[in-house]
């Protein structure tokens, strides 16, 4: 009884001393390497709203586009890989949590065994049962809390890489989505410009043999229908370059009626609120930097592992159960066994290994820092550009449209005068090259604005959240 009473004794000191706390260095964030503060003007958006505080169909509120988004969401290989990742991560700080707790299993035998030849020889017989735990190490110096701290750092920061790669797609679909109205937009118009331009050349030629417009009249008009049916070629071709960079990254073929109509206004994508000055604190919550941080949180718990090395290791082993030389009376005749085995690891000659060990963790730790300043640098400069962009984009895009204006006044113009004899068709080409030319430069401007509200929501951290049923 006494045997019992220091043995259980013992065992429960030692499980007190489990819980020590862990042996990593006190986490302090590192400072930010860039300005406190974006030299941006404000932006009004969406009922003054912040940017991460909107769910994507908030923003992208064109019904085709939503459809689209939701099925890159359901589809994406990379947004699948991600999501494995997580799982996989997961799975692995399961296994290293159940390292702080003891493995308890049963085990049943029957031995039976004869000795000896003839009439002298016997048969013995022996069954016994036990319930134990196997090698069992005591966290006495927070090595395994390490080790599953460093295992959950890492859990965290796959799942920033997932949101980061939802971000990313929501982005790139609604971009790729934009191109692709772009350049329905540019073929449609081309396709007006060459319809008009053919009607002119059959009128010219007609007026040729009438004798009544000269051969480069004809000529000059010929010249301008060919260069629009180049371009309605060149616009196709891009046009289906742009189809098939949606498919790709949303995984599968974008039905037709998910596709734009040419009709479809290009500020179809909503801005979010923006204040003037911008904190670029805002950062410190973009799914790049927050996945940079777990990884320097799972290189600072490492160092605690890496510390506990360098003491010693103590292994419980332990059973009790129930033995008799007949398995039918093993629990009514049987007589009680256990065993307690605590086995003890000190660490004398490594041949350097554990300092080694421990230097690798901390350089470790300095290089995760040295990536943790450059993502908040590299979301920094491209929070500036797109704010930048936004700045100025507002007021090219109005100047395009006043020169889109005056172009076609100028055209419309040199074409009465055309008709009223006084000049040349070439004039009217020319001009109605230039209104063309606008036209399409338009356009192009009109996408580079879309798409600057599109970045805004994805450098700003919006979109983070997006799952198909949003």
């Amino acid at each position: 009884m006494r045997v019992h009473f220091i043995a259980n004794s013992v065992l429960i000191g030692v499980l007190g001393l489990t819980g020590c706390a862990s042996m990593a260095p006190e986490y302090g964030r590192p400072s930010s390497p860039v300005e406190d503060n974006f030299a941006n003007t404000s932006v009004t958006g969406i009922q003054n709203t912040q940017v991460t505080e909107l769910a994507w169909r908030e923003v992208f509120n064109d019904s085709r586009l939503q459809q689209v988004i939701a099925l890159a969401l359901e589809n994406n290989r990379d947004l699948r890989v991600a999501m494995l990742n997580i799982e996989n991560a997961r799975a692995q700080y399961r296994i290293t949590s159940a390292d702080a707790l003891p493995s308890i299993s049963a085990s049943a035998s029957q031995t039976n065994s004869r000795t000896g030849s003839g009439n002298s020889a016997s048969t013995s017989h022996n069954a016994s049962l036990a319930v134990g735990f196997t090698s069992w190490e005591l966290d006495l110096f927070g090595r395994i809390k390490s080790l599953k701290n460093e295992a959950l750092e890492n859990y965290f920061a796959l799942q920033e890489t997932q949101r980061s790669v939802r971000m990313s797609l929501v982005a790139e679909v609604a971009a790729d989505w934009l191109n692709v109205l772009a350049y329905q937009q540019k073929l449609q118009f081309a396709e007006q410009v060459y319809t008009s331009q053919q009607k002119t050349l059959q009128l010219t030629y007609a007026k040729y043999k009438e004798g009544i417009a000269s051969a480069l009249d004809y000529e000059e008009v010929k010249t301008s229908v060919d260069s629009a049916r180049a371009d309605i070629a060149s616009y196709q071709k891009q046009l289906q370059q742009a189809q098939n960079a949606l498919d790709l990254v949303v995984g599968t073929k974008v039905a037709k009626q998910y596709l734009p109509e040419a009709s479809t206004q290009l500020d179809s994508v909503k801005l979010a609120n923006i204040p003037a000055n911008l904190s670029s604190s805002v950062l410190l919550n973009h799914p790049d930097v927050l996945y940079a941080e777990h990884m320097l949180k799972s290189a600072n718990a490492d160092i605690g592992a890496a510390r506990a090395a360098f003491f010693p290791t103590i292994a419980l082993t332990a059973s009790a159960g129930r033995s008799s030389n007949q398995l039918t009376s093993l629990l009514s005749n049987g007589v009680n066994t256990w065993s307690f085995v605590p086995t003890i690891s000190v660490p004398i000659f490594q041949a350097g290994e554990l300092k080694a060990s421990l230097d690798m963790s901390k350089i470790q730790k300095n290089i995760y820092i040295a990536q943790y300043e450059q993502a908040i640098q590299s979301a920094f400069a491209n929070a500036a550009d797109a704010l930048t962009t936004r700045e100025h984009i507002v007021n090219q895009v109005d100047a395009q449209q006043d020169l889109v204006r005056s172009s076609y006044r100028t055209f419309y113009l040199t074409e009465a005068r055309y008709k009223e004899g006084i000049d040349d068709y070439l004039d009217v080409l020319t001009a109605q090259r230039t209104w063309y030319t606008a036209q399409q430069n338009l356009i192009t401007l009109l996408l580079e604005e879309a798409t600057n509200r599109v970045t805004l929501y994805k450098v700003l951290g919006g979109g983070a959240d997006a799952v198909a049923q949003s």
